[in-house]
């Protein structure tokens, strides 16, 4: 192997490493410093930078921050929190369920912060361990990004897949049944195979008795902004908007569905629509602007932004030096695997027939 490759690689791990070490949003600005030593020191071209994604997120990201300064946020949860609490003993099924939708909706995972405590007061309640409908709630969240109609994500894959004959309306369909059905598929093995009972578990027991844990308090009302639920409608107006223009615009069969000749494509709808929706939640529900920026949901998009700058850019970096040898390296994999698997289910079939022999 060549020693610049080596030492390429060293930077590409070494700047990753450094990222999850420093944690939030450190990762993003270990990214920049892999693209500076990469291309200074190592001779690699900086990659391309993925602003679509970026600017579809911080799209995104000011709607939902409009919505949270609203109310609606707060309207989002309370509904939530009664489906959780109406059939408590499914908290492992219903936990997932609700961020999922939740993500479906935003088209970001940073709406699931707010369950959390719901989630882990109701699995309480029925003396369930938080542990598990908490880590089946949090993986939904970020699954059901790749499902979410107007997530970048799903944006960016529709265009590499639509020219191979794979239509918008298809992919959601596709995306949204598999997705789903992953996690529930989690949450019943979780449920038939993990030790949920909280009362048996030491730790808990002994932090009980010190008095660390706080014990359940039960359904807690909150007064709700007068904007909340119209922030809410406006936000799945712009959301169901999203939907039907990306679908008159896809092709199936190699037809347009509706929309021929398209003058504004699908990244670029989907930032214009939740600008017009941030711009609507603010007129109409009578926010302050100036206090959007303080908002929780948006300091949490603004730093998933850095985050995918620095990252996706390392990445693209590295990989745009040695995509053809990639693109060899796995291709020689995938024609290896099958002579590979077809030598170990020989030799398993020869030991299960010399032991039954």
């Amino acid at each position: 192997m060549d020693f610049v490759l080596i030492l390429q690689i060293i930077v590409l791990l070494g700047a990753i490493f450094v990222g999850i070490r420093l944690g939030g949003i450190g990762i993003g600005y270990a990214g920049g410093i892999g693209v500076v030593i990469l291309g200074l020191c190592l001779g690699m071209k900086p990659g391309a930078i993925p602003w679509d994604v970026i600017l579809i997120i911080m799209s995104v990201i000011a709607a939902i921050s409009a919505m949270q300064l609203a109310g609606g946020l707060d309207y989002l949860v309370q509904i939530a929190e009664k489906i959780l609490r109406s059939n408590p003993k499914y908290i492992n099924f219903l936990a997932p369920t609700v961020t999922y939708f939740l993500t479906i909706l935003a088209g970001t995972g940073h709406t699931a912060f707010s369950m959390i405590p719901v989630i882990v007061e109701v699995a309480k309640e029925q003396n369930i361990k938080p542990s598990a409908p908490l880590s089946i709630a949090v993986v939904s969240s970020q699954i059901a990004i790749t499902a979410s109609p107007v997530s970048a994500a799903v944006v960016y894959m529709t265009g590499v897949l639509e020219p191979l004959g794979w239509s918008y309306p298809t992919l959601i369909g596709l995306w949204l049944v598999t997705t789903f059905a992953g996690c529930m598929l989690t949450a019943l093995i979780i449920t038939l195979f993990a030790n949920l009972d909280l009362s048996k578990d030491p730790v808990y027991q002994e932090r009980l008795a010190q008095g660390l844990v706080k014990p359940s308090v039960g359904t807690q009302s909150k007064e709700l902004k007068p904007g909340a639920k119209l922030s809410v409608a406006i936000f799945l107006i712009g959301v169901l908007l999203v939907v039907l223009y990306a679908t008159a615009i896809s092709k199936v069969g190699g037809k347009p569905v509706l929309i021929e000749n398209v003058v504004v494509p699908r990244d670029a709808a989907i930032m214009s629509f939740m600008l017009g929706v941030a711009t609507f939640i603010t007129i109409f529900c009578k926010i302050e602007v100036g206090k959007v920026a303080d908002t929780s949901v948006f300091k949490s998009g603004m730093v998933a932004c850095v985050c995918v700058l620095g990252v996706a850019w390392l990445g693209n970096t590295f990989v745009g030096g040695y995509t053809e040898e990639i693109k060899t390296l796995a291709g020689d994999w995938v024609k290896a695997v099958p002579s590979l698997l077809a030598v170990i289910f020989f030799f398993a079939a020869m030991l299960l027939y010399s032991q039954a022999a």
